[in-house]
């Protein structure tokens, strides 16, 4: 069965927190890429950024459900989720978009492993770290189809 190093991408294509929206939709789009690992400034793996980001700040925004009871606001959700969306709408950087929460996998994790993982998180981009934690590839969901060939 072949594993994580058979069908990783070796050479990566990754941003920076200081990124601007625009030079990662271009870099998307011109690397033909779903989704980069995000480096802090001391090139350590710190998030990933995907197209659903971008689309994400396209999306209308939905104001929490209120009660009124008294002159008092009641909210029903939670306003901190509303203020995370707010900043993730209106992001000029790859820092106001990315997702912090890294899901990665190793150069010996096996092909069927990768699938499952992609599809029961819904992750399409997955970071293929060491055992000492570098980042030596990353495996994408155009990855796994090229195997089908």
């Amino acid at each position: 069965m072949k594993t994580a190093t058979d069908i990783m991408t070796k050479n990566v294509v990754s941003v920076t927190l200081d990124t601007s929206i625009k030079d990662l939709a271009g870099i998307l789009i011109n690397n033909n890429i779903s989704g980069v690992p995000v480096l802090d400034k001391g090139s350590s793996l710190c998030g990933i950024v995907t197209e659903s980001d971008l689309i994400f700040q396209n999306k209308r925004l939905q104001l929490p459900p209120v009660i009124t009871i008294l002159d008092s606001f009641l909210f029903l959700d939670n306003p901190d989720r509303m203020e995370q969306e707010l900043k993730k709408i209106a992001g000029a950087t790859v820092r106001d978009i990315y997702t912090e929460e890294i899901v990665s996998i190793g150069p010996d994790t096996p092909l069927d492993e990768i699938a499952t993982i992609m599809t029961e998180k819904k992750i399409h981009t997955l970071p293929v770290l060491s055992k000492d934690g570098e980042m030596v590839g990353i495996v994408g969901k155009k990855d796994i189809i090229r195997t089908i060939l």
